[in-house]
């Protein structure tokens, strides 16, 4: 099993699939996961095999990593499209987010005022105030829901609360209107002895009944890129996704798509 973990608290410039030039910022462990989620196909492993040893990084620390990124990069003349919070798990589970978030538009104003600030999040935590807020004053909020269908969404994103369900989750991204970005991760394989499959006509219908109520800004739609914790995860076509992509752009929502 192969995992990426990131162990810097500001890594790149890397080109992302989805948003262009991406400067990295992790907030969780740099030896170590830390998630509300263990989703099969996670880049960082399983949680349970990557246990962090040691303390997540103050904002202070966090300030002056991306201060030191942010002023090297101007000097150089380099050009980014966006700051995003990522890394080895759900970056909205650090204390200090909120602050951190505030940090950050500070920063990207002094240097880098054309970039965007995005923040890759399963959502769990999107109707705690703090957290809520400081997501309402980024450039984009990309939230997770895998499935529509609650039992595949278990399957897939392992959820450690019981008491998660899609219908909360909605409920959760209904606060943010249309300001929001919902991304969704297609497969099929099998975990656990349980066939998975979130492409078939009964995942789609339910899904994209979902968007109609929620009515994102846009809606990034794509596939496993590296290699999973989970083995015999099956990796979706780009003609599957672009299928699945043209019924949510007959709805007036943009699409993202990313084979």
């Amino acid at each position: 099993m192969s995992t990426l973990l990131f162990n810097d608290i500001v890594y790149g410039p890397v080109h992302s699939r989805r948003l262009g030039i991406s400067l990295g910022v992790n907030l969780l462990p740099r030896d170590g996961k830390l998630c509300s989620f263990d989703c099969i196909y996670c880049e960082c492993g399983f949680n349970k095999d990557f246990r962090s040893k040691t303390p997540l990084a103050s904002r202070e620390n966090v300030k002056a990593a991306i201060y030191d990124k942010l002023a090297s990069l101007h000097k150089d003349g380099a050009a980014i499209d966006v700051i995003t919070f990522a890394g080895n798990g759900e970056p909205t589970l650090h204390p200090a987010f909120a602050g951190i978030i505030d940090d950050t538009i500070e920063l990207r104003n002094s240097y880098f005022p054309e970039a965007k600030i995005s923040v890759l999040s399963n959502g769990m935590n999107a109707d705690k105030p703090a957290v809520f807020e400081a997501l309402q004053k980024i450039d984009n909020a990309i939230l997770k829901l895998d499935s529509a269908i609650d039992e595949t969404a278990r399957l897939i994103d392992r959820p450690h609360t019981p008491a998660y369900s899609v219908a909360k989750q909605v409920e959760r991204y209904k606060r943010f209107g249309n300001r929001f970005i919902l991304q969704t991760l297609f497969l099929r394989g099998q975990f656990n002895g349980k066939c998975i499959d979130n492409t078939t006509g009964e995942e789609v219908a339910a899904w994209l009944q979902v968007l109609e109520n929620l009515r994102p800004r846009e809606v990034m739609i794509y596939t496993i890129a590296r290699e999973t914790p989970a083995q015999n995860l099956e990796k979706i076509s780009a003609d599957e996704l672009q299928k699945i992509a043209d019924k949510v752009s007959a709805m007036g929502i943009k699409t993202n798509v990313a084979g």
